[in-house]
């Protein structure tokens, strides 16, 4: 049997809002305690993960905002490294 191709944006980052409540969905399994040492260390590794996700979104958002609101009358938008 063939193996299904794996969605489009597969390796692509989730979302702020889908990392946030995968993160929120793993942080309520772990809680349980019902997960193997195994499973609640994939889990935690994971969860490292998203949190960085969610981090660098709301410092990309924070970055666009204070570019947007900069009240210099010479002030540009400036491009941001989106990989720091």
């Amino acid at each position: 049997m063939p193996k299904k191709a794996p969605p489009a944006n597969a390796s692509a980052e989730p979302s702020f809002e889908q990392a946030l409540s995968e993160l929120e969905s793993l942080v309520e399994t772990l809680e349980q305690g019902d997960l193997s040492l195994e499973e609640s260390l994939k889990s935690f590794e994971r969860g490292v993960a998203l949190t960085r996700t969610c981090q660098q979104a709301l410092k990309e958002a924070e970055q666009k905002i204070q570019i947007l609101t900069d009240q210099r009358l010479d002030a540009e938008p400036e491009p941001f490294d989106r990989d720091n």
